[in-house]
């Protein structure tokens, strides 16, 4: 392998040698010195890698190498699926637990159920023995077709045996999708793939069916993924032809790409949620629906990205994403921040929140030469350093007591939620027929509560019960267990459907479609 590398490396540097770049010259003569002359072995996969990263980083910050090892899982959010046995787990107290069997996977189709108990797997033993979650995914994960088989502990019964045909798994991107209130729609994205868009037309479909007027749409914490699924989302808003992004670089002629189906939504009131963690794709569909003046985009500013990357499969099987353009919204705006010093970039989030930003829209900076014109009713927007909201809410910290933030960096609110889904979910299932029941009527009361104290402190002595602290946090944590509760029962759309009370930008939207500031179509203060 070394010497495949070495032979490769020298030819293609002999191919810019003779090219007679300077530069390049260098590089070679310091890498032949090296091989020829260095006291120890030349570990020329550790080298070649250091110095391709370190050669991205001098052209932007998401210019990425990925090792071949690390290509199949850095693709499965892009593919929307993995090849594996199909659950969603975690690891409690040394003991691999199923969460919930993906739907239509080969666990569930097996009859692999939640709160099921992982003991071995193909004859190894991984109760109590310091499993993480990578070791569950080097056992667990496989090619589609092959086998494994585990056995479980089911309750107090006898170990089951099954032998579980790995197959494609689906990463859905749609994490929730459910009405508000009887007109009131609303979806959840946490990233665009190769599935995203028959994942949000068919919730919208849905939606629509069940009487969505008005929509929701939560790009908040959403860091991008492919730029066609970007265009498909915000060709399900858009019509007539309307421009959705276009790109161009120094190799690449300007492209563009518009709205060119009959979407699901192009009528209805829209709002979409964008913060600071709302990146690339996000901000090409927020920004397209913003230049088009077809909804509201409420929230905080979002990360700044506006650079396009190409994946570039690589000999060894590893991935170069290379920047090849940047993107504009259908305005003109190129919403890519600074990047001349990466250690600001890097910081950029702490540097907002030290300014104010996070909480007055008036600490950030929009200079006149960022101005741009929507296209319809010709208001103010902004370009530079991501897309700016039209209704700011301000990063709300008041329930966060001292006390609220150890038990949140210690995972306990996990642990006990999944805990206690475990063991209560018969009892759960049995007494609310669904999310809505257990929304209106389960009580995360005194006893409830004093349960997950009582919990806490004894897993970790350092959580002691702080009563000033629980004073300022108590209706947070309350909500948050309770969501965290129907998470593991139900899915990841329970946990939203009873979280979002404390999402102050879904709370700003919602009251935004019902007080009439909606039609205004105009800045909002906070």
């Amino acid at each position: 392998m070394k010497k495949l590398f070495y032979l490769s490396f020298i030819f293609l540097i002999n191919i810019v040698v003779a090219q007679d770049d300077p530069d390049m010259r260098r590089l070679y003569e310091v890498y032949t010195y090296a091989e020829r002359m260095y006291v120890d072995e030349v570990p020329s996969k550790k080298i070649s890698e250091a110095a391709i990263n370190a050669m991205l980083e001098e052209l932007d910050p998401h210019s990425t190498y990925i090792p071949a090892e690390e290509v199949q899982q850095a693709n499965e959010r892009i593919n929307g699926s993995f090849e594996g046995i199909g659950v969603r787990f975690n690891i409690l107290k040394d003991t691999l637990l199923v969460v919930n069997p993906i739907p239509g996977g080969p666990s569930e189709k097996l009859g692999i159920q939640a709160g099921d108990q992982i003991i071995e797997i193909d004859g190894e033993n991984v109760a109590g023995v310091g499993l993480r979650n990578s070791g569950v995914r080097e056992r667990l994960l496989g090619e589609k077709g092959t086998k494994v088989k585990v056995k479980i502990k089911r309750g107090k019964g006898e170990l089951l045996e099954f032998t579980i045909t790995r197959d494609k798994i689906p990463v859905h991107s749609v994490v929730s999708a459910y009405m508000v209130d009887d007109q009131t729609g609303y979806i959840k994205l946490t990233n665009f793939s190769r599935t995203t868009e028959d994942e949000v037309d068919k919730a919208l479909k849905q939606l629509k069916k069940e009487g969505m007027k008005d929509l929701i749409f939560d790009l908040q914490g959403n860091g991008g993924g492919l730029l066609y699924g970007a265009k498909h989302v915000a060709d399900e808003f858009l019509s007539d032809e309307k421009l959705i992004v276009y790109s161009e670089g120094r190799r690449q002629p300007k492209s563009e790409l518009k709205a060119d189906k009959k979407g699901d939504f192009e009528e209805g009131r829209l709002i979409m949620l964008i913060d600071e963690a709302s990146a690339s794709a996000s901000e090409i569909l927020s920004g397209a629906i913003q230049d088009w003046d077809r909804g509201l985009i409420v929230g905080r500013r979002s990360f700044g990205k506006g650079l396009v990357q190409r994946p570039i499969e690589l000999s060894d099987g590893g991935q170069l994403r290379l920047t090849i353009a940047r993107y504009y919204t259908p305005s003109g705006r190129f919403i890519q921040k600074p990047y001349d010093d990466l250690d600001a970039y890097r910081s950029d989030y702490i540097d907002r929140y030290e300014h104010g930003e996070m909480m007055h829209r008036d600490s950030i900076d929009l200079p006149d030469s960022l101005v741009h014109k929507t296209l319809k009713k010709e208001r103010n927007v902004y370009g530079g350093g991501g897309i700016m909201p039209d209704v700011f809410v301000p990063l709300d910290t008041l329930e966060y007591s001292q006390y609220y933030k150890k038990l949140s960096r210690s995972g306990i609110f996990n642990e006990y939620s999944l805990k206690f889904a475990n063991e209560e979910r018969d009892d759960i299932l049995e007494q609310y027929d669904d999310v809505q029941g257990f929304k209106e009527n389960f009580k995360t009361d005194e006893a409830f509560m004093q349960s997950f104290f009582d919990y806490a402190v004894k897993e970790d002595s350092s959580l002691a019960f702080v009563k000033e602290d629980y004073a300022i946090s108590k209706d947070l944590m309350q909500i948050r267990l309770k969501a965290l509760i129907a998470q593991n029962i139900w899915d990841y759309s329970a946990f939203y459907e009873i979280y979002n009370v404390k999402n102050e930008a879904f709370m700003k939207a919602y009251g935004t479609l019902k007080n009439g500031k909606y039609d205004e179509m105009e800045l909002v203060e906070d």
